[in-house]
């Protein structure tokens, strides 16, 4: 009898695991960064290879981090509507533009239109690495004292605006 309950615990067990992962979201990755510090950086400027950006410029303002790439797919179905947020200009956007030929980028922005302040060039992904990126598009919600707040990862959505990120930001600037 033993012989069959421990296979048959086993399986339930098992399928219990399974049933929760079912339910879960795979866009809401949890990420280890928020309520922490933004990960410090300097590095070049995607527009002005002789200039830099880092978090501290931002010091004292709400901002968002978009990672982007001109080759990513998603990419393509976000940028109308950050291109669109951003002419709001209810806070400054940042783009990351992770793991790109330099070219590549600049033709993208020329193309498409230009969402952000400024955007950092990241080469070969170290930024992206500190940031805890494993995909593109990637977009983070930073407080005026430099701490990240939020995470959205995939493709910011005009729901995405509307119910989380605008209210978030919104918040952000009142405190």
């Amino acid at each position: 009898m033993n012989r069959f309950l421990w296979p048959l615990v086993g399986f339930i067990v098992l399928l219990a695991f399974l049933a929760v992962g079912l339910t879960l979201n795979p866009k809401e990755v949890p990420s280890p960064l928020i309520g922490k510090p933004a990960p410090a950086f300097r590095i070049a400027q995607l527009q002005a290879e002789n200039s830099t950006i880092a978090p501290e410029d931002m010091r004292g303002k709400v901002w968002l981090l978009n990672v982007w790439s001109s080759w990513c797919v998603s990419c393509r179905e976000e940028h109308p509507v950050l291109v669109e947020f951003a002419q709001q200009n209810l806070v400054p956007i940042i783009g990351l533009n992770y793991k790109d030929k330099r070219e590549a980028g600049l033709a993208w922005l020329a193309e498409r239109g230009d969402p952000y302040l400024v955007s950092a060039y990241d080469l070969e992904g170290n930024v992206g690495i500190d940031w805890g990126v494993y995909g593109v598009p990637e977009t983070f919600v930073i407080d005026k004292q430099g701490v990240v707040r939020y995470k959205h990862t995939g493709p910011v959505t005009p729901d995405a605006l509307r119910n989380k990120l605008i209210p978030l930001i919104k918040e952000l600037n009142r405190a």
